[in-house]
């Protein structure tokens, strides 16, 4: 067995160990009703009314606080005026508008309770009251369900003390007809998403437990919502391990960062509650990976907020309150640190934002400082970085990975690359999820979705195998040459039919001031090979030179091997229905033959408009 192999080996047992550990601790608590220290009184969730004068405090004293409570306390100022969310699906989907009434709900109520506006609670109520008589929360996808769940958990605890006693009872019987009947036949039938391993579970499993744990206890003398409630969270206490194995040990995510960011809020969410409400999360904020959480979504953002998004993930994704949780939780204060950059960027904030903000930060830079360089072995992605603290830093992050994991691309040896507060080497992010067959038949159809739209080799204009997957087999971490190599061997197999035999991609940071790049193919019969790399910048080819240039920065291309291989440049087609690619070209490397064998070799370098190209003459060891 080889040390990469034994390595995988020791992830999937460790992950699996963490996952048996989980479910004895629930199953050895679970003679005792879950509910039997709940705290009765609301609020329960998350933010307690205790910890209400420490944020007005926190906002009184600390700049960046006071600047999200502006932020927060503007935008409710404006929903006072805009009416209630209304019923309609686009898809099947209702989730824009179960994010909307989260969004508004979770604002408002926070709102009225640090300020006691009478106006920001009627709001929020109103919106409460227009989703409560929908005629469902989208069952048919249960994460919309447990989306608006999410809202109205907070907005019957946050705001019980004010409601009316109709109001409380409309939006507690919405929760259980809309939400907890529906999930409790998919619980005793132990299918979808209660066994899945990926965001659903967590986002469903958080959802219906923080449903539960909000209406638990007030259904009066009849204890037949008490028991409903109690077997909804035994049932979410079971089922959420699965999806908690999923995180790496290193805290990746394979769904890209746009799903880390969703799952690791519901979970951060689900924990918070559970020890609020019954101060006991039963350990599942202990299972393997989640305490590290925190360092995928920090080595994955560039130094300009920008991240690596592989898979369905948008460049940018906005704030990550969880990350304050997380430095809470763990004692970690870089997490926090990465939060209020985010912030600082001017992105708007989220209400859990404010209520669980965390002025106790520390940057990567202070002892004992963070490496520039990581791997995380669970999704095979690098990630290298010049500096934490310049946002003009040189930023590269690549990935082998799995072709197969949900939301995935066909984009093994893909890769992204920051300098100059320019993203030079741009992945084009998610088609729209209502396209005929996206998540089917039709996926590896659509353009994004494809070979040729990643910053990869497109082999006889082939899309890769589908069920590829591809490992980092080597890596050294060093000041002036940091370097890794994925093997991309089976990349092309099922979609060349074995024509390609190897191939080894390899990326190095050399000096913290340039990238090389290198290919070696080997294939048993002739293929045609095109490098490619998206970009938005203007493109001047010069043979084997390039120039790309944006915002007073320059990055110089230059293939080193083969000598008869040349630069050329081709535009992203837009194609009907799909999302348009406006403003972008591809940037590729023509062979002009065929080849069995290919040794192909390019440095990257990064320069300010007037400064001098950086001289760089090193090169990947034989």
């Amino acid at each position: 067995m080889t040390g990469e192999h034994a390595f995988t080996r020791r992830v999937l047992i460790g992950g699996l160990a963490g996952l048996a550990g989980s479910l004895r601790q629930i199953r050895a608590q679970n003679d005792e009703d879950p509910l039997s220290r709940l705290h009765l009184a609301h609020p329960r969730l998350i933010l307690l009314d205790s910890e209400l004068d420490r944020l007005r405090t926190l906002v009184r004293e600390n700049a960046m606080a006071h600047r999200v409570y502006l932020d927060l306390e503007r935008e409710s100022e404006r929903l006072l005026t805009q009416p209630p969310t209304e019923y309609k699906l686009t898809g099947p989907r209702l989730r824009t508008q179960c994010r909307r009434v989260f969004d508004r709900v979770s604002m408002l109520a926070l709102m009225y309770r640090i300020t006691q506006r009478e106006p920001y609670w009627r709001r929020a109520a109103a919106e409460l009251r227009a989703a409560a008589v929908f005629r469902d929360w989208n069952p048919a996808v249960f994460s919309d369900t447990a989306e608006m769940t999410h809202a109205f958990a907070l907005g019957y605890d946050w705001l019980y003390n004010v409601l009316s006693p109709d109001d409380r009872v409309l939006f507690r019987d919405a929760i259980v007809s809309k939400a907890l009947d529906q999930a409790i036949p998919i619980y005793q039938r132990e299918i979808g998403w209660t066994r899945e391993r990926y965001n659903a579970n967590i986002v469903c499993n958080a959802g219906m437990g923080l449903g539960a744990l909000a209406i638990a206890g007030d259904g009066g003398p009849d204890k037949g919502l008490d028991d409903k409630c109690s077997a909804v969270l035994r049932y979410a206490f079971d089922s959420i391990p699965h999806g908690l194995a999923t995180y790496g040990i290193e805290g990746s995510w394979p769904e890209g960062p746009a799903y880390w960011d969703l799952v690791t809020l519901y979970a951060c969410a689900f924990f918070a509650a559970l020890q609020t409400a019954i101060a006991n999360d039963y350990g599942l904020s202990s299972a393997h990976g989640v305490d590290r959480a925190g360092r995928f979504r920090i080595y994955v953002t560039g130094p300009t907020g920008k991240v690596f998004n592989f898979a369905d993930s948008p460049e940018e994704i906005g704030v990550s309150p969880e990350m304050f949780w997380l430095a809470k939780r763990f004692g970690n204060p870089v997490y926090a640190w990465s939060e209020q950059r985010q912030l600082e960027r001017g992105t708007r904030p989220d209400a859990y934002d404010l209520a669980w903000f965390d002025r106790e930060s520390r940057t990567p830079l202070q002892p004992p400082a963070w490496p520039p360089d990581a791997i995380f072995r669970g999704v095979d992605i690098a990630c290298f970085r010049s500096a934490w603290d310049d946002s003009n830093a040189i930023y590269l992050a690549v990935k082998g990975g799995d072709n197969k994991a949900p939301h995935a691309n066909l984009d093994l040896g893909s890769f992204v690359l920051d300098a100059g507060g320019v993203r030079w080497a741009a992945d084009l992010g998610p088609d729209d999820y209502d396209l005929p067959g996206y998540f089917g038949r039709q996926r590896w159809t659509y353009y994004r979705t494809r070979t040729e739209a990643h910053n990869t080799l497109l082999i006889d204009g082939d899309n890769q195998d589908p069920r590829a997957e591809a490992r980092i087999t080597h890596q050294e971490f060093a000041p002036d040459f940091s370097w890794v190599q994925i093997d991309l061997s089976r990349a092309n197999r099922g979609a060349n039919q074995g024509k390609v035999k190897q191939w080894f991609r390899r990326f190095a940071l050399v000096q913290r001031q340039a990238v090389l790049i290198g290919d070696t193919v080997r294939s048993d019969q002739p293929v045609e090979v095109i490098w490619g790399m998206m970009t938005d910048a203007d493109i001047t080819v010069m043979g084997q030179t390039a120039l790309l240039r944006k915002n007073g920065w320059n990055l110089a291309a230059e293939i080193r091997t083969p000598r008869h291989a040349v630069f050329d440049k081709a535009p992203i087609p837009s194609m009907p229905q799909q999302a348009k690619n406006t403003g972008f070209q591809k940037l590729i490397v023509r062979l002009g033959d065929k080849v069995t064998e290919l040794d192909l070799n390019l440095v990257l370098t990064p320069y300010r408009d007037g400064q001098p190209k950086p001289k760089i003459t090193a090169q990947f060891p034989s």
